[in-house]
């Protein structure tokens, strides 16, 4: 077994949860995250004093025979790819059943 994670922007949310339904993934896990890292949000400021907003991503999981995460973790980049830096990430963990 494999887990394969996702975390995307949520204005792709609907397009990569219907390419999954589609696809007949049988079992999709998904929630609200932030986070922070190299790629900075957007910069703004509030009397004077700049910030540094980061927005909401989407966190997909899904837990997938060993032969099927590759498949459907092509599904997800093929869905999201549009050559933006801010895409998303998909990756691959090994399951430790």
């Amino acid at each position: 077994m494999k887990k394969i994670e996702a975390v995307i922007t949520p204005l792709k949310f609907d397009e990569v949860k219907e390419a999954l339904i589609n696809a007949k993934v049988p079992s999709v896990t998904f929630f609200e995250v932030q986070g922070a890292g190299s790629r900075r949000g957007r910069i703004k400021q509030y009397r004077g004093a700049e910030y540094v907003e980061d927005g909401p991503e989407v966190k997909f999981e899904i837990i997938a025979e060993d032969d099927e995460a590759e498949p459907v973790a092509q599904i997800i980049v093929g869905t999201l790819r549009t050559g933006d830096l801010r895409d998303g990430e998909v990756a691959i963990v090994l399951s430790a059943a």
